[in-house]
């Protein structure tokens, strides 16, 4: 709503293909901005198949595991909230070198900031591609992504068997109605696991297409 009315109240999210890589973002973002308020991770699908993938590095075609991106993002909260674990600890520290010290305003201030303790735990857009095959394979995709914790689920409308990446030409897409039903699918994962609130992401590669099935 902010960025309908105002064009400069984007958002911006970082790519991150490892739980360390996310925490140390999520960190520094805190450290820059003094908040995590708005900010998401992006779990790229290009990052999982050129990093994460068993098979070794990929090019952005699906040809990864369906499972690694959920993999990842368990692993990612694992290490934001090993982040918020660290910063409590150093402040609980504080706050009893403050009380040994019986210095209480510093106490007070210590205590505060323990109160109001801002998470680096933040929201995961989870790219699944083109959902690694039909309708009832996106499902199962979603819900274990929601089940890891993704709260957004970002699908394009390509051909899952003849996915390319989404900077290259020669792409082939989906009539609409396969692609809404993959969508509605990604919908009713999220409807199943009790997310009335989940997110999709609806990629088009129709400019990109060289052709378009059936």
């Amino acid at each position: 709503a902010e960025f309908d009315k105002d064009k400069t109240k984007y958002t911006q999210s970082l790519g991150c293909w490892h739980g360390f890589v996310g925490q140390q973002k999520l960190i520094s973002i805190k450290k820059h901005f003094g908040s995590t308020d708005k900010k998401y991770l992006y779990l790229s699908g290009w990052m999982v198949a050129a990093l994460r993938s068993e098979f070794g590095p990929l090019p952005d075609q699906s040809m990864h595991e369906k499972t690694t991106v959920a993999s990842l993002v368990k692993e990612l909260y694992t290490f934001l909230r090993q982040a918020d674990a660290r910063e409590l600890g150093m402040l609980f520290r504080e706050l009893d070198a403050a009380r040994e010290a019986g210095d209480s305003a510093k106490e007070a201030e210590v205590q505060n900031a323990i109160d109001n303790h801002e998470t680096h735990v933040v929201p995961i857009i989870a790219d699944i591609d083109a959902g690694f095959g039909n309708a009832e394979a996106t499902y199962l995709m979603a819900k274990q992504m929601i089940e890891a914790g993704a709260c957004c689920i970002q699908i394009e409308n390509q051909v899952s068997d003849e996915k390319q990446c989404g900077h290259q030409d020669g792409k082939v897409t989906v009539p609409h109605a396969d692609f809404l039903s993959k969508i509605n699918a990604v919908r009713l994962a999220f409807l199943e696991l009790g997310v009335d609130d989940g997110v999709i992401v609806a990629r088009t590669d129709s400019l990109g297409a060289g052709l378009t099935q059936k």
